[in-house]
């Protein structure tokens, strides 16, 4: 028999899996109780939204903290290329809700809050329907909640302060007692739950210049090259990848079309799939301009909480701003290197620290383009 899959199921172009094919493809949701953290451990299972902190680990950490802790599946998904958790919410929510329900069950709670992109409509529609066809004891926990779309609001205390204040901003503010997974990592819950392991599957995002850029779900023992591959192939020769999003990193093309995409190796070579990305960069296409446009984006979408994210990301943007369109000059590189340096660990929120890594990556990758660049207009398309 194979194994389940998140995608697997009627075609993903027909429309959400509904409650009757769910249950009949994979079998009722069955009720582990607390032996399910132990599966959970056990299975490797990681975080899917970004951070790649070990599931077990957490959901060990809130039934300890007592209490009635809110589960929140965070469904935001702010990151600008990122398709994976709108198209799993869309085409399979009854795995999202069992992962989501598995998580109340076990950690004693009483309101599980689907936390769904304002912008996802689809989404949004095709989780309320399959809330609708769950029994009603499940569907009396279930509120449904808009994220707004900023890049911050998919932060995990963002999103407890907009589910209990309004406000889907990061806080210093001791957050409310909640758990709060991404849906796709909810999703492995329901399949571990079932099968006592992992997947081993992990869903991504081929952006850029693929020739059929998309969600593909793949063994975690894939490469890059076998990603592209699947996704089409590449469409002119790729320069660089940015693995993981504006969060993540720019790698050269040759070294990381090697790249496993398991979360464990990724993190020892200092790397992160992050939200799921694989950007390629066309050798056509101008990094330093890239990375100025992503920069902007990124400085743009601060919480304007503190000085860091603020003032700090708004002078690294400009900075790169000048040297795409004015060219390289050694006070403004100097200024990259310096700034990123004192903003990194600073901020109020990750967001400062998401940003200089991914500005420090293009530093390393791309050092000749930014010492010799010369002028022309800076853009996001990567």
């Amino acid at each position: 028999m194979n194994e389940p899959r998140l995608l697997a199921g009627r075609d993903l172009r027909s429309g959400a899996e509904t409650y009757a094919e769910h249950v009949s493809r994979l079998g009722p949701l069955p009720r582990r109780g607390a032996v399910l953290i132990d599966l959970l451990t056990a299975s490797g299972l990681t975080g899917r939204g970004g951070a790649a902190f070990p599931v077990g680990l957490k959901w060990r950490g809130t039934a300890r903290a007592g209490g009635s802790p809110v589960i929140v599946a965070n469904g935001a998904e702010g990151e600008p290329h990122s398709k994976k958790d709108r198209l799993l919410m869309s085409a399979r929510p009854h795995l999202v809700l069992d992962g989501a329900f598995l998580a109340a069950h076990v950690l004693r709670s009483r309101q599980v809050v689907l936390y769904i992109g304002e912008h996802h409509q689809m989404a949004r529609a095709a989780m309320e329907r399959a809330v609708a066809e769950r029994p009603p004891h499940e569907r009396d926990l279930v509120r449904v909640f808009s994220a707004p779309a900023r890049y911050v609001a998919g932060d995990s205390n963002a999103a407890v302060h907009a589910v209990t204040a309004g406000i889907a901003l990061p806080t210093t503010l001791k957050p409310a007692p909640a758990l709060v997974q991404n849906v796709e990592t909810l999703a492995h819950v329901a399949l571990i739950a079932r099968t006592g392991h992992a997947t081993g599957t992990v869903l991504v995002t081929a952006a850029g210049s693929v020739a059929h850029p998309g969600v593909l779900e793949v063994d975690t023992r894939s490469t890059v090259a076998s990603v592209v591959a699947s996704a089409g192939g590449v469409t002119e020769p790729a320069r660089a990848v940015l693995l993981g999003g504006y969060f993540g990193a720019w790698v050269d093309y040759d070294r990381a079309s090697e790249l496993q995409l398991d979360p464990t190796a990724l993190k020892d070579r200092g790397l992160t799939l992050g939200c799921g990305v694989i950007g390629l960069l066309a050798s056509s296409r101008c990094p330093v301009c890239e990375t100025a446009g992503i920069m902007r984006y990124l400085a743009g979408e601060s919480s304007a909480q503190c000085g860091p994210c603020f003032f700090g990301l708004r002078a690294l943007a400009d900075a790169c701003s000048r040297v795409a369109n004015q060219g390289a000059n050694a006070q403004d590189l100097g200024r990259l290197e310096r700034w990123a340096s004192e903003v990194a660990g600073r901020g109020g929120c990750r967001h400062p620290d998401g940003a200089v890594m991914f500005l420090q990556s293009a530093l390393r990758t791309f050092p000749s383009d930014f010492a010799h660049h010369s002028a022309h207009t800076a853009r996001r398309t990567a």
